[in-house]
């Protein structure tokens, strides 16, 4: 689906063209096309493909999909893929955005994502000396948008992990808590996913070879570099944290185990001396004394309950039970 399809001339907006016409515009000196489209299917890949003659493999990237976040080169232009990645009813979902820049046309394709970038579109629009730069500025401000978008979900992250990390001294929470931080670190792993691959790729945008669709602009690119490489140390921390509070929470699980044990282990010793007594007295020997004593029931049923009321009485002061 078509969403805007605008030129630009010499940093200000020039107006709003049809698709058919963008080759026309891109022969015009000064000028460069901007162009985003959403869930594009093949028949309106096709058609870019035409207007803006992109390399066929990086249109292949796009059709399919399900990229890894990265950066290349095909002569002239450049093709990137990053990932949107949203929190749906508490869920890590990964979109996708594939952006072919040129020296003269941006194009962004966006899927399986309803976050929008009229933000950076009025961005730019608000600021012709760093639009005037070109199609390279409009390149970093979309990877900048999409870059900042990981901040708030990292934030949310480590709410959720302090949250979480109260709750592990709380009585019977500890199996609980293992299952939300198992939850945490497979979220954790979805941005690192995102993160990490296309860290490495920017790194090439402001090196001394980087593409010429990036000249004039590394300085934009290394900011975004360093966005990228605090989450990734922020991320490394939580790793260690989620890694930290798995271990004090099977500790606390061990420790749970244990205590059922000890008591299951008092209660068992208590019945024991209880059956041994009864054992003695059930056996039916004729010259047991205490068979024909009028005081022998009694005393036998005060030895146990005496004998059980001291174990229990030694358990509990021993915190067993």
């Amino acid at each position: 689906m078509l969403l805007n399809c605008v030129v630009y001339q010499e940093g200000k907006k020039l107006c709003d063209i049809d698709v058919a016409a963008i080759s026309d515009y891109l022969q015009k000196p000064g000028c460069f096309v901007w162009v985003a489209l959403r869930d594009a299917e093949e028949a309106e890949l096709k058609l870019m493909q035409e207007e803006f003659g992109l390399h066929e493999l990086a249109v292949e990237d796009a059709r399919h999909g399900h990229q890894r976040p990265k950066i290349e080169e095909y002569g002239d232009s450049v093709f990137a893929s990053m990932h949107l990645l949203e929190l749906i009813d508490g869920e890590l979902v990964a979109g996708e955005v594939n952006v072919f820049v040129g020296p003269n046309y941006v194009l962004s394709v966006r899927n399986r994502s309803v976050q929008s970038f009229l933000g950076v579109r009025d961005r730019c629009e608000r600021e012709p000396h760093l639009l005037s730069l070109g199609s390279g500025f409009v390149f970093y401000a979309l990877m900048d948008a999409i870059v900042d978008s990981y901040f708030p979900l990292l934030d949310t992250l480590e709410t959720e992990l302090d949250q979480t990390e109260s709750q592990i001294f709380r009585s019977k929470a500890a199996r609980n808590s293992i299952e939300r931080l198992y939850d945490l670190k497979e979220k954790i792993m979805v941005l690192k996913h995102a993160v990490s691959p296309l860290a490495d790729a920017v790194g090439k945008l402001y090196s001394s070879r980087a593409p010429r669709v990036c000249n004039a602009n590394e300085h934009y690119f290394r900011d975004v570099h360093d966005h990228l490489t605090r989450i990734e140390i922020a991320l490394e921390n939580i790793k260690e944290t989620i890694g930290s509070a798995m271990q004090v929470s099977l500790a606390f699980v061990t420790i749970e185990e244990s205590e059922i044990t000890k008591r299951l282990a008092g209660w068992a010793g208590i019945f024991g001396v209880a059956t041994a007594f009864a054992g003695i007295w059930g056996m039916n020997f004729k010259m047991m004394p205490e068979l024909q004593w009028e005081f022998g029931y009694p005393l036998a049923l005060a030895t146990i309950v005496s004998a059980c009321a001291f174990l229990y009485y030694r358990f509990k002061r021993a915190g067993w039970l």
